[in-house]
């Protein structure tokens, strides 16, 4: 219990410290959209794993490219949508653990990994495209220290990943 509160209260900082905006759909999808896999579902090693340097969305790029407020826009949509997915996670894990199913175990171990290197290469590759000092500071310092928990939600440090998120709104003119 007190796990998912924490999820909680991370998926409250993520959401809550990303970019504000006005929720318009028109931003260019992530370069690296979050996997989905169901509570219990196998999942295939090495799947739905991103390669490094890869863009599903190479149209997306160049609509980022240099646009700070679109950069932000995306930013800020990719926090909200890693958010969720790490609450997802850490209670599909738990779920799991507390089931005592091995193989359920790995599967949410699998999909929390996948869930957090997209997020990882999500932000890296906004800021390729930020031509904002501040703002490609703030995205590569956060797909750093999101890389740094090595597939584990549980690794999250609420105060770290708050001053990220203070920097990027920052960056973006939010803050």
């Amino acid at each position: 219990m007190r796990r998912l509160l924490c999820a909680a209260v991370l998926s409250s900082a993520l959401l809550l410290g990303a970019c504000s905006t006005d929720d318009s759909t028109d931003a260019p999808a992530a370069a690296t959209p979050p996997a989905t896999v169901s509570a219990g579902a196998p999942v295939p090693e090495g799947s739905g794993s991103p390669a490094k340097g890869s863009s599903a969305a190479g149209s997306g790029d160049a609509a980022l490219k240099g646009n700070t407020k679109a950069i932000c826009d995306q930013a800020a949509k990719t926090g909200g949508d890693a958010a969720k997915n790490f609450a997802q996670d850490l209670k599909l894990l738990i779920d799991a653990e507390s089931a005592q199913d091995k193989a359920a175990v790995a599967a949410a171990k699998a999909k929390t990994s996948r869930d957090v290197e997209n997020y990882s290469f999500a932000l890296g590759d906004m800021a390729k495209l930020a031509s904002e000092p501040e703002l490609k500071k703030a995205l590569g310092a956060m797909s750093k220290q999101v890389a740094a928990l090595k597939g584990d939600v549980r690794k999250l440090d609420a105060e770290k990943l708050d001053g990220l998120q203070d920097t990027l709104s920052k960056a973006c003119g939010t803050a």
